[in-house]
């Protein structure tokens, strides 16, 4: 189902580790639940996802869907930004001075949606590096997170960008959140058939 490329250095502020894309999938998602389960493992427990977007826009509710699709896989981790408690940019100062209190020192995995030109459409990046939400929107939000996912789900209509994101077809933003949360599952599933080996 998705295709990944590996990436080296693009700019100095952001990593592409890989970038995947739902065409092909099976050995080349590896790649990424690779390097998720390295930077996981390297966390030792101490991460969280902090999944931004709201429910009220299609193309934006990629976050939410991802967090609300951890959750219900019990994964071991704090989830910040499901379906019924999103974070967006009305809430994102308050949720984040809640993480400073309460996760110190944890590694934060962003999770958010992206748009791009249309043969990025259907992509998931995985990038070291924090990023900023509502960058298309020009939302003017603070930069965030140790490492982030993005997934691409619409084009970049430079002029409506508001139009790109309430255009997505919620079937490309259903099996991107799927494909995405897969990847973290899997991840955190071989950290414990290693841990049980050791």
């Amino acid at each position: 189902m998705y295709h990944i490329r590996g990436k080296k250095l693009l700019k100095k502020e952001e990593k592409v580790i890989y970038r995947s894309k739902l065409e092909d999938l099976e050995e080349e998602s590896a790649k990424i639940t690779f390097e998720l389960k390295k930077i996981i493992a390297q966390a030792s427990d101490d991460v969280l996802f902090l999944c931004i977007g709201s429910d009220r826009s299609t193309g934006d509710s990629y976050g939410p869907l991802v967090g609300t699709l951890l959750k219900e896989s019990l994964i071991p981790y704090p989830v910040y930004g499901t379906l019924s408690e999103p974070v967006h940019a009305l809430n994102l100062q308050k949720v984040l001075k809640g993480i400073k209190r309460n996760h110190k020192n944890s590694i934060v995995i962003g999770i958010d949606a992206g748009l791009g030109d249309y043969h990025q459409i259907g992509s998931i990046y995985l990038k070291e590096g924090p990023f900023k939400p509502g960058k298309a929107l020009n939302k003017g939000l603070h930069d965030i997170g140790d490492y982030h996912l993005t997934a691409v789900v619409n084009y970049l209509d430079a002029q409506f960008p508001h139009h790109s994101l309430n255009s997505t077809r919620l079937d490309t933003v259903m099996n991107l959140a799927k494909a995405t949360v897969k990847m973290i599952v899997d991840a955190n599933n071989q950290i414990k058939i290693e841990e049980l080996q050791n």
